[in-house]
């Protein structure tokens, strides 16, 4: 029987299991997609041109792996699961330039010097981080002219702030609370605004057929 997860962390660690026995390979590498449908909606443009990246919550790390393969991005992936950050160093560890670490992302942003070019996330951190903590961080970590973006499903219109999330071990749990972030559009695009970001762009990108999740796409700039 399989241990249901007690922190969020653990969670993290089971989401997303192998299938069958033994060693998995890794998963193909032919799309840069920030929605959850693969070639639907915006690319890799959307960060621009840049020559370094930090991923918030890789998972199994096929888009930061896209950037080093198709643009030469030198990229790190940190993710809060200890499961996902060693599975996909052990996937990736012959691509030049890509590197995954096990941290939470706001211990790791303050904890770092370094500065990126880019600085994004796809359904991943940015979702499940209070962004008044994790914003003016990402603000400091990218260097000028930097690009954050990210993507998450789009919320309701009445959703705003912080909302504990069902599914999958977390129905009728009173022992594990799994919490992410939902805002429209426009508030996000303030927030980004309020601390520091310049030429903003919040939209929702439709999903391909009518019944599928549509994906809220956020971007903001560290001015030159």
């Amino acid at each position: 029987m399989t241990a249901l997860p007690t922190t969020p962390a653990e969670y993290w660690d089971k989401y997303k299991p192998h299938r069958g026995e033994g060693e998995q390979p890794p998963p193909a590498v032919e799309h840069f997609c920030w929605t959850p449908y693969p070639g639907h909606g915006p690319g890799a443009e959307v960060l621009g041109t840049p020559r370094t990246a930090l991923e918030l919550g890789p998972g199994d790390g096929v888009e930061l792996v896209y950037l080093a393969r198709h643009h030469g991005v030198r990229g790190t992936g940190v993710d809060f699961s200890a499961v996902q950050a060693e599975r996909a160093g052990r996937w990736w560890h012959e691509e030049p330039g890509v590197s995954f670490e096990h941290a939470e992302v706001c211990a790791f942003l303050s904890g770092r010097q370094t500065s990126y070019e880019a600085v994004y996330s796809m359904w991943g951190a940015v979702w499940f981080t209070d962004p008044e903590r994790l914003v003016p961080l990402v603000f400091e970590r990218l260097k000028p002219g930097g690009i954050f973006a990210f993507s998450h499903a789009a919320p309701g219109e009445d959703a705003y702030g912080p909302q504990p999330m069902g599914g999958r071990w977390l129905e009728d749990r009173d022992d594990l609370v799994v919490t992410r972030w939902q805002y429209p559009p426009r508030a996000w695009a303030d927030m980004l605004q309020r601390h520091g970001f310049v030429n903003l762009d919040a939209q929702v990108v439709a999903a391909p057929e009518p019944a599928g999740r549509a994906t809220l796409l956020i971007r903001g700039e560290r001015p030159a």
